[in-house]
């Protein structure tokens, strides 16, 4: 039989990894179910946009949309929090760190959250109570009660305002309510001295380690909260600052969980810890921010400039800045998150699982910034004495937008270094600047409503159109408004173009990245040829195109067709963006998501998060899945669901989107059926009902549109069809011009252009002796100037190269002298100047020379004293030019 150990004889955890293990083992003996921590990328609320709090994944049991697996619930949370990236670097404040939780979904209350609570620090980590204080929302005497009724004095209860003890909701919605945390006393010695010096003092003296929030209330979009059916709990403690605490230092980056990460930070920067402060702030920056960037990406984030992604990149800059600061020049990530992952990969495998991936997005972003870091900083650098030097104390907005657009400066990385120097970014005109920039790409990609309505006619028109395109193709309505020229009429005339509205349609309005049917819409009386349809305002179908035959008036029945072979090809490539999303993310990873699409009759464009450029193997991978994928012939399916159930179901939403309570979700594959349920995604376009009929898919390229986003423009069905057919017969063509067959053409193209290459160096060589022997001719032309050997002459060579070759070879022979030639390269004067070292030391300069001679034909140029070239526009006056040397040498 096992005797209990005495309470005097418990060791109290001291690791990280001994008080975690801790924390939930005295839950789940206490009828809690531990639940596995959830990704740092929330899933099932994109309005979030990373998981902040260890209550995240808990809130659909919070507000009643889901049922919990059990009442009592207990996690260890990866959370990262934004709002600390600045302030990162004291005792107390970290973007990434592990929240320890337990939470009861209308169980337990307060009574039992403060004894728990109490329990586990005094007598699990057996802190002393005379290091505790409590502190409780402002009229919260019940919670003052509990803690009274527990043992603790009313004097080391401090009462707080909603700032400091009411907690607020997840995203913009959600649970909230008044809390009351548990600091620890680091002792008098940390102490500021002052008479009000507590646990809200910032002075070092007081850290919070527990917070117990008592969620009896939902907060609404409007602000407004009201009682939730059921009240419930939800603590967070910070395992990094309890592992400070139970290792008996007063700063986490002295503690296991930093200090391994710290040493070899130092090791890498030569710098030693603990003996400059400066060095120690950066090191505790470098520290942090790679650790939040190794989870980060783990989980999915790649970088990009906007969302999760611009989180990411920020962190990731921000610690290659501070490396520079304490001369850290060489890249570094990849070396500490090698360190990261090796001491956290046992709690979190994922880390190892993905360490490849890791390494190649912080290898590559930092290679990225390190190219501008330098040129950026000494922009900035010139920025901050500009505005010093004139007295004033904000950096133009402006000159801080070019900083971000050309060099990829975070702008709040330039507000950090302004701050440094006392000044501050002029806000307003940096964001001027960003809208203008947006307003400049909102206009090339917007579709001109050129003759058409304003938008306010489009309201004014007062209806909603019935979309009946999925299950219909032809549809029998009534015209109910008739525009020409932009406004309302009651008839349009053969000739006219017009748009049309119809109570009911089965012509699909542009939306989503699709592009709008085209068809016919015919009356008694005339006919419309529909070439656009479009959705001016939510909810109204316009239908734009031609009058073709008579007349079309309000009132008119009327019989709307769409154009049926078109409209298969776009659902073609509508389908395959689905199936193509799911190949992206199982060749690349999950962090790949649609950021936007095109899809028309003739082609489908994809564009999507990603950090790199496809190898050729991993788009031959992704083209041949996606093909067997259509090969497969798998059903295609939708279904209308809550938005809450389509998320749940993990059908994919786009980040930023708002959607409706009930959502579209299509379905490619289903569970039971070959490959199973390949695709869920939220969407209100039209698709093929298998993906058989979709043919055939090839990737026609794939390149970047921007910072951590890529492109794949693509063909299907009839339009593969006719790619390959004009290629096939491309390469008929070339095989016979090369009197071959198309199956030895390879080996053909390449026997020709060994011999195009044997020749191309005989032709050089050929060169060079012909330019050898017109550079010893023109050793006849040489002509002294007060003493100064110079040789100005027009030659003929085929390229810029041979004319320096000519040049080289004349002064080598020249030994002293100033040599300028001059020749025709492509239609363009081209110019070449040399001197002697002789005469250079005497003042003569290359650059100068030529690019006076240069001048003349209304061009210029420069180089060193030594060597320089310059071209020209007027090749007439080649020969007037060179006339020129002379009189320059002799000046």
């Amino acid at each position: 039989m096992t005797r209990a150990a005495r309470p005097d004889q418990i060791v109290a955890p001291r690791t990280s990894d001994e008080v975690r293990e801790a924390f939930l083992r005295f839950f789940e003996e206490r009828g809690h179910m531990i639940i596995p921590g959830s990704s740092l990328i929330p899933q099932g609320d994109p309005t979030l946009l990373l998981t902040s709090a260890g209550m995240v994944q808990f809130k659909p049991y919070f507000i009643g949309e889901a049922e919990p697996p059990s009442r009592r619930l207990a996690s260890c949370q990866k959370c990262f929090r934004t709002t600390d990236i600045d302030v990162v670097g004291d005792f107390k404040h970290l973007t990434f760190f592990e929240m320890l939780g337990n939470f009861s979904i209308g169980d337990y209350f307060k009574k039992e959250a403060i004894a728990w609570g109490w329990e586990f620090v005094t007598q699990t980590l057996r802190l002393p109570r005379e290091r505790l204080r409590v502190t409780i929302f402002l009229d919260d005497d019940e919670a003052f009660q509990y803690w009274r009724d527990i043992g603790v004095p009313a004097e080391m209860i401090t009462r707080c305002g909603e700032e400091d003890n009411f907690w607020g909701p997840a995203g913009e919605t959600g649970p909230c309510g008044p809390c009351s945390e548990i600091h620890y006393d680091f002792g008098s010695e940390w102490s500021c001295r002052r008479p009000d010096c507590g646990p809200l003092c910032d002075c070092g003296r007081f850290v919070e380690i527990w917070n117990l929030v008592f969620t009896q209330y939902f907060q609404h979009a409007d602000g407004r909260r009201t009682p939730l059916p059921k009240p419930n709990i939800d603590t967070g403690m910070g395992l990094e600052r309890v592992a400070a605490v139970m290792q008996g230092v007063h700063s986490f980056y002295e503690s296991e969980v930093f200090a391994p990460v710290v040493q070899r930070v130092c090791g890498l920067a030569g710098r030693q810890y603990g003996k400059d402060p400066d060095v120690d702030h950066a090191v505790k920056i470098i520290v942090e921010h790679g650790r939040a960037a190794t989870f980060l990406v783990g989980d999915g984030v790649v970088p990009s400039n906007e969302g999760r992604g611009y989180v990411l990149r920020r962190v990731v800059r921000r610690a290659i800045r501070y490396a520079r600061k304490i001369g850290l020049d060489k890249p570094f990530l990849v070396d500490l998150a090698g360190t990261v992952i090796g001491q956290m990969s046992n709690v979190y495998p994922e880390l190892e699982t993905n360490r490849e991936f890791i390494y190649r997005v912080l290898q590559l972003e930092e290679e990225r910034f390190g190219e501008v870091l330098n040129a950026g900083l000494s922009l900035l650098d010139k920025t901050v004495a500009d505005v010093k030097s004139k007295g004033q104390r904000v950096i133009p907005g402006r000159e801080a937008f070019t900083l971000y657009d050309t060099y990829g400066f975070p702008r709040e990385l330039t507000a950090e270094v302004a701050q440094e120097n006392d000044l501050t970014i002029d806000e307003e005109g940096f964001s001027a600047a960003m809208e203008e920039q947006r307003e400049r790409a909102r206009a090339a990609h917007r579709f001109s409503l050129s003759g058409k309505a304003a938008l306010e006619v489009y309201q004014q028109i007062g209806q909603t159109t019935e979309f009946v395109g999925y299950e219909k193709l032809q549809e029998p309505s009534t015209v109910s408004a008739v525009l020409v020229d932009g406004q309302p009429v009651e008839t349009a005339y053969q000739g006219q173009d017009a748009e049309i509205v119809l109570p009911v349609t089965p012509f699909y309005g542009e939306m989503g990245g699709q592009v709008g049917d085209q068809g016919e819409v015919r009356g008694q009386r005339g006919k419309l040829a529909v070439t656009n349809t479009v959705r001016p305002v939510p909810g109204l179908i316009v239908h734009q195109g031609r009058v073709v035959e008579g007349t079309i008036s309000v009132g008119d029945p009327v019989e709307a067709e769409v154009d049926v072979e078109r409209r298969l090809d776009i659902a073609r490539n509508h389908t395959v963006t689905h199936i193509l999303q799911a190949s992206l993310r199982q060749v690349l990873g999950s962090h790949v998501r649609q950021t936007g699409s095109l899809v028309a009759p003739d082609r489908m464009r994809f564009d999507f998060s990603h950090f790199a450029a496809m190898s050729a193997e991993e788009r031959g991978c992704v083209q041949r899945l996606v093909n067997e994928r259509i090969q497969a012939n798998l059903p295609v399916s939708s279904k209308v669901l809550s938005y809450k159930e389509a998320v749940a179901e993990g059908a994919i939403a786009l980040f930023d989107e708002k959607y409706g309570d009930t959502v579209r979700v299509m379905e490619v594959g289903r569970p039971g059926v070959r490959l199973g349920r390949i695709s869920a995604e939220l969407c209100g376009g039209t698709h093929v009902s298998a993906t058989g009929e979709i043919g055939f898919f090839h990737i026609l390229s794939e390149g970047s549109i921007g910072a951590g986003l890529r492109r794949i423009e693509a063909v299907t069905g009839r339009g593969a069809e006719k790619y390959v057919s004009e290629r096939l017969s491309a390469m008929d063509a070339i095989a016979a011009h090369l009197q071959t067959t198309a199956a030895e053409l390879p080996q053909k193209v390449a026997a020709v252009t060994r011999d195009l290459e044997a020749e191309r160096r005989r032709a050089a060589q050929l060169q060079q002796e012909l330019s050898k022997r017109e550079a010893e001719c023109l050793l006849d032309r040489v002509t002294s100037v007060d003493g100064v050997a110079v040789l100005a002459a027009k030659v003929s060579v085929p390229n810029m190269g041979a004319l320096r070759r000519m040049g080289d070879q004349l002064r080598e022979r020249l030994k002293s002298g100033v040599i300028v030639l001059g020749a025709i390269v492509e239609g363009k004067p081209s110019f070449v100047a040399m001197v002697t070292p002789d005469l250079v030391s005497k003042g003569f300069h290359a650059g100068q020379i030529v690019r006076d001679v240069a001048a003349v034909t209304g061009g210029g140029g420069g180089g060193r004293p030594e060597m320089a070239q310059a071209g020209g526009k007027d090749a007439a006056r080649v020969d007037e030019a060179l006339q020129l040397v002379a009189r320059i040498v002799q000046e």
